[in-house]
């Protein structure tokens, strides 16, 4: 792995502002998937990096999974919040991780390292309308093979991930051929006006609620756990690690699904949740703003 190419004459600049300042001059850049949750993560992450006196920069929504882990490994970003099931079952698929020792040493031989988890797992369900649920008395993913008339459609990650469709499709033996890709938000839209039947959602989504949406039973346990985290380069800058570390077990499941709802519901710019959140958990005055994903 390889940090960011710095010229000759801005390590020169940054040499002088370290003398100066006595901190790091190169920010740290931590990057951010294309979905609210990691946004409002990647923000807390760079501003508590701020407020330590270490630059930061935050690469908004840069894409999926993929990306954001080449992303990384090229050194385009320091870091980004990562889920601990997404990198054993779609970065790491033939390593066969059990534990989170197990992870540690496949982050280290890639060049990397995650953060001790945040406090909450996000994990991957599967979801219906809970009238048409009701209605057909499906609570569980195994139900769903008696139905292969529902129109089921999933974000267009979930469509490739070895622990998205093609998994779930193998583990259940489900026989639905016509499932369409769409993106994530537009696939909620579509579960929640009947353009379809089945979604994948995500555990801490606010839309679970104000769509009136049930999940749908794991009773196969295809899904592992996907305990947020913040995955970094080896070479990040010192704060960063110190910095992430604060945040082991800070952010519960509830606390996720209202900074999810602030933004997606009520638009509030995810630069003031992870502010508000700093100053609550942590005394910190980090006010910060910036428009959020939903009025762009």
């Amino acid at each position: 792995m390889r940090r960011r190419r710095r010229t000759p004459y801005a390590a020169v600049l940054g040499l002088a502002a370290l003398s100066a300042a006595g901190v790091r001059a190169e920010a740290v850049v931590i990057g951010s998937k294309v979905f609210t949750e990691s946004v409002i993560l990647a923000e807390i992450a760079a501003q508590l990096l701020k407020n330590s006196g270490q630059e930061s920069e935050h690469r908004r929504e840069l894409g999926g999974t993929r990306v954001l882990w080449s992303a990384l490994t090229r050194g385009d970003i320091d870091c980004y919040p990562e889920y601990s099931g997404t990198l054993r079952a779609e970065i790491f698929p033939e390593a066969l991780i059990a534990d989170r020792e197990q992870l540690g040493e496949a982050l280290a031989r890639a060049g990397a390292w995650a953060s001790p988890q945040l406090g909450f797992n996000n994990t991957y369900v599967l979801g219906m309308r809970r009238e048409q649920a009701q209605r057909l008395g499906i609570r569980r993913i195994s139900q769903l093979a008696a139905h292969p008339e529902l129109r089921i459609g999933f974000s267009n990650e979930f469509m490739q991930r070895a622990d998205g469709w093609p998994g779930v499709r193998d583990r259940y033996q489900l026989p639905h051929r016509d499932v369409r890709g769409l993106a994530h938000d537009l696939a909620y839209r579509g579960v929640a006006d009947g353009a379809i039947d089945v979604t994948d959602l995500y555990s801490t989504d606010a839309e679970i609620a104000q769509y009136d949406l049930i999940a749908l039973e794991d009773d196969k346990a295809f899904f592992p756990a996907y305990e947020a985290l913040i995955v970094c380069r080896a070479d990040a800058p010192a704060a960063a690690r110190t910095q992430m570390e604060r945040l082991a077990g800070s952010i519960d499941a509830d606390a996720m699904i209202r900074m999810n709802a602030r933004a997606k519901l009520n638009r509030e710019p995810e630069a003031r949740i992870a502010a508000d959140f700093l100053r609550t958990r942590f005394q910190l005055d980090a006010t910060v703003e910036s428009a959020s994903r939903s009025d762009r």
